[in-house]
């Protein structure tokens, strides 16, 4: 296992995490339909590649996801980095969403309750949360660092000018700062790439990728003709934006990368992940322990300079003003003297 502080934190993290969303059951069965002794299988597994990073959240499965992970660890839980998030609905009730100092005051409580723990180690923001001022939000979490609560606070979802606006909050008041973005990022799905994560870059902000293999998809498992098979997540769960041909099309390209290698395409994926600068850790959510030991082989895969840029080149990827036009007008010898411009998130 690799490790990691998450960003200029001294949270040292393992670079491949558990991600606790398949524990339970709930109204999406394509999602939540890991039982109490699989899960607590995956976590012994986990726990002995050397992961000490679990993540869940109160909306996985109604809690239960929460409950589930705290029952498995048991005494093991002072040895682990636990994050959990706050801000998506839990009840039909009016009050019981968002992120308002009540709803995550009494979300924080619950959710140490579930857990069956007297603090949390890093507690994220879910979603971005348009009708609460951001400033209430914020003291909310400073609030819960200062009780003891909660040790670091961290953001999901967010785009990069949310996060740089709430940094500077946190800053100017002294509240406690954002040490991690958790957020989607995966070879069909590079969005983050254009802004958010120069931005954590130079914000000294971790990044815990959630997806990484976009619900499955660049596993390699699926076919054209099998997506829409009733039994496979996808065709359940199918939340992702991207272009099915053109991501068929790059699982293709890497079979043949994944067999120089003698790896899965899903460790392929993976380890192409793990070679992007501003990437801390990959959030890995299985629900069977092949799949997950498949996962932990990730490490073993060391994509050639060229191999990342076939990739680079093969996935779906899109430039945006003004993005492309400040990478145009770099200028070449400034750029040959200080070693820079290789990487275009420099």
């Amino acid at each position: 296992m690799q490790y990691t502080r998450l960003g200029n934190s001294g949270l040292v993290v393992s670079r491949l995490a558990f991600g606790a969303m398949t524990f339970g059951s709930g109204d999406i069965p394509a999602v939540y339909k890991v039982g109490e002794d699989n899960a607590r299988a995956m976590v012994d597994q986990a726990l002995a590649a050397g992961i000490n990073f679990f993540d869940t959240a109160d909306a996985y499965a109604n809690g239960e996801s929460e409950r589930m992970l705290g029952r498995i660890l048991g005494d093991r839980r002072k040895n682990v980095v636990i994050s959990t998030k706050v801000g998506i609905r839990m009840g039909p009730e009016l009050l019981h969403t968002g992120l308002s100092r009540r709803h995550i005051l009494a979300s924080a409580e619950a959710s140490l309750k579930r857990l069956g723990t007297d603090y949390i180690d890093l507690y994220i923001v879910h979603r971005f949360d348009p009708v609460t001022p951001l400033e209430e939000t914020l003291e909310a979490l400073d609030q819960l660092v200062r009780r003891g609560h909660v040790r670091y606070v961290g953001y999901s979802n967010w785009s990069a000018w949310q996060a740089a606006k709430a940094v500077g909050l946190q800053e100017r008041h002294g509240w406690a700062r954002f040490v991690s973005a958790q957020m989607y990022y995966s070879l069909v799905g590079r969005d983050i790439e254009h802004e958010v994560l120069p931005f954590v870059q130079d914000a000294g902000i971790g990044t815990m990728i959630w997806s990484p293999l976009a619900s499955g998809f660049l596993s390699g498992k699926y076919t054209r003709e099998s997506l829409k098979d009733q039994d496979n997540r996808l065709s359940g769960f199918d939340f992702l934006p991207f272009d099915k041909e053109a991501g068929f099309r790059l699982v293709d390209a890497m079979r043949p990368i994944a067999e120089a290698h003698k790896a899965s395409i899903a460790q392929v994926a993976l380890a192409w992940l793990l070679a992007k600068p501003g990437v801390s850790t990959l959030l890995l959510g299985a629900s069977k322990r092949h799949q997950l030991e498949d996962n932990l082989g990730a490490f073993n895969v060391r994509l050639s300079p060229e191999q990342l840029r076939q990739l680079d080149e093969l996935s779906p990827h899109a430039a945006y003003y003004p993005n492309w036009f400040t990478q145009r007008l770099r200028d070449p010898a400034t750029d040959k003297a200080l070693g820079t411009g290789q990487n275009p998130l420099v």
